[in-house]
Parts: structure tokens; C-alpha cells; sequence
């Protein structure tokens, strides 16, 4: 009902079924412009706090290990990531981001995001108070 309180729950599955139902357009856009499959940008994207494992990028990125070592094995060839033997556990290896790779973040990140119509169709009321929630939960 509409006047029963709304669980944090059903505001989180409408608030992520906005953004995610509406990102294709945006990820071809980057795709596109950046000429390599949005899976690499999510990667690289993970590797700009620091240097992860190659199971550390598979969990973040929910890919399985055979696909992540041939992503970033790609990314390697392009000369947008290292991998440096791990300080902590010498059998393992860390990949970590180049400054070509943050560069192909930074201007992944540029590509134009126009709001989808649901958001460009609120009125500046209901964009303000979204605007003023949604600054709450970046902190």
C-alpha cells in the first residue's frame, strides 16, 4: 500500500533497478570509446586503491578465474597493468595499475552520462530531495 512505510529493501531494489536498467547505453558509449570490452574497464576501475590478486580481482568483479587472468592478461599486453610478486606471500603475484591505465579510467569515466527519463522527468522538488538522500548515503 501506498502509505505503508517502505522497507530499506524495496527502496534498495527500485533504486537499483533505476541505475542498472539504464546503464547499457552509457557502457556501449565506453565500449565504443575506449575500444576494449567494458569488463576491462570494470578491472582496471578496482585496481586504482591499490594492487589486488588475480582472486582478489575475480571476486570484486564476480568473474570466475579462468576469465580474469585472460583480462588481465590483456590488460598487461596494452601496458595498463603490472604484476609484481606480492611483498606478503612471495608464490603469489599482485596486479596494479599503470599510469596508461589510469588515464583509460579517467577517460572512461568522462564519457557522457546523460540522466535516463525517469530522473530528467522529476520535478526539481522530487530531484532535490533524491539529490539530498543520496548525498546521505555517500558518507
Amino acid at each position: 500500500m501506498p502509505d505503508d512505510p517502505p522497507t530499506a529493501d524495496e527502496v534498495w531494489a527500485l533504486l537499483t533497478h533505476v541505475v542498472m536498467d539504464t546503464r547499457d547505453q552509457w557502457k556501449r558509449a565506453v565500449v565504443d570509446r575506449m575500444g576494449m570490452p567494458f569488463s576491462r574497464i570494470r578491472i582496471l576501475k578496482r585496481l586504482l586503491p591499490g594492487p589486488l590478486t588475480l582472486g582478489q580481482i575475480a571476486t570484486a568483479t564476480t568473474m570466475d578465474a579462468p576469465a580474469t587472468t585472460v583480462v588481465v592478461n590483456d590488460l598487461e599486453e596494452r601496458g595498463l597493468v603490472v604484476r609484481e610478486i606480492d611483498p606478503t606471500n612471495r608464490r603469489r603475484k599482485q596486479v596494479s595499475i599503470t599510469d596508461a591505465g589510469r588515464a583509460i579510467v579517467t577517460d572512461a569515466l568522462a564519457t557522457p552520462d546523460p540522466a535516463p527519463a525517469p530522473v530528467t522527468a522529476l520535478s526539481p522538488t522530487d530531484l532535490r530531495a533524491l539529490r539530498d538522500v543520496l548525498r546521505k548515503l555517500e558518507h
